[in-house]
């Protein structure tokens, strides 16, 4: 870590207390200098310190940004180890953490960003992530199943993402099918698995799982493309939310992924999942073919009633659901 981040750490670690420039730069084995420089530049980036003459640091406990140390703070004791990081803007975390992968990187790597330039979303689109109002990170995964169940990953996640909300917020969020979350009839949240493929055995190289949540409102709006569907996890400033989403997303997804093979995440993915039992359009190349909702098969395929009675399973692909 560079002593920005050490120091925002520490002041993570003892939030709402003031921590002496002296002590930090003690801690840290640098000059107080460095520490001043630090503490300027993780102010510029949206960090709300208090600086007191004889008393030190002190980093506000009404703010949310999200630090390396916060993040960790909400991880499972299991997943304490995993390796980290968390930046302030990039152009994707899902094409960071692909150039960790085609570089030999273990399974568990996870990118965090503030901001992203590039996000990207499912069928080529882009994913709007503006500074500040989000929460934007991708995994590093070597799946041990085969490709035909790479879905799995996709509907753990979105699973892994309600869990969050719900255990950080108290509302509960629901699953439309594939992988949208949506909390008080708004999509609060995206979710994008890309793969490599094996030539060796036709299974997994690589996955990447990118995750991308509207935590606030952004300032000035959402874009009116996007407008009149999307929605935020949170009307007002909570704090430390984006450090408790993140790190309870990637705890609960990881408990979820190590159970894959057995599916027992299937019946979580139905209790979460939207519009069951009611009329949709399913869109698709050929156009719209009414039908209903009857479930999710153990693959999280979707099980539809068409109008003359057939029943139906729906792969996910180069088709999207919408409500009749």
């Amino acid at each position: 870590m560079t002593i920005k981040e050490k120091v925002a750490s520490i002041l993570e670690q003892n939030c709402g207390e003031f921590v002496s420039g002296q002590e930090l730069a003690r801690q840290l084995g640098c000059t107080r200098g460095a520490v001043w420089k630090a503490i300027k530049e993780l102010i510029k980036q949206g960090f709300e310190i208090t600086a007191v003459t004889n008393k030190g640091y002190c980093l506000e406990t009404s703010g949310d940004i999200l630090t390396l140390g916060g993040v960790k703070k909400y991880l499972s004791d299991r997943y304490r180890e995993l390796d980290i990081q968390v930046f302030d803007c990039v152009d994707s975390t899902n094409e960071i953490i692909k150039e960790y992968a085609k570089n030999g990187e273990s399974e568990g790597k996870v990118v965090i960003a503030r901001q992203q330039t590039g996000g990207k979303g499912r069928l080529g689109r882009s994913f709007f992530s503006p500074k500040d109002s989000g929460l934007y990170l991708s995994i590093l995964l070597r799946p041990q199943m085969p490709m035909s169940k790479a879905m799995r990953i996709t509907t753990c996640a979105a699973l892994a993402v309600c869990d969050a909300i719900e255990s950080a917020t108290g509302s509960k969020p629901g699953i439309k099918w594939v992988n949208d979350v949506y909390l008080n009839g708004a999509k609060v949240c995206g979710i994008l698995t890309e793969a490599a493929v094996s030539v060796e055995n036709g299974g997994f190289d690589y996955a990447v799982l990118g995750i991308g949540v509207n935590v606030y409102v952004p300032q000035g709006g959402f874009p009116k493309e996007i407008a009149d569907v999307a929605g935020a996890v949170a009307n007002d400033t909570v704090p430390r939310l984006k450090n408790k989403l993140a790190g309870r997303i990637i705890s609960s997804f990881m408990d979820y992924y190590h159970d894959v093979e057995k599916g027992g995440f299937r019946r979580a993915y139905s209790e979460r999942l939207m519009w069951k039992g009611e009329d949709i359009y399913i869109i698709g190349p050929q156009g719209r073919t009414p039908c209903r909702i009857i479930d999710v098969d153990d693959e999280c395929r979707l099980e539809v009633e068409m109008e003359n009675g057939e029943k139906r399973l729906i792969s996910s692909g180069e088709i999207s659901i919408r409500r009749r």
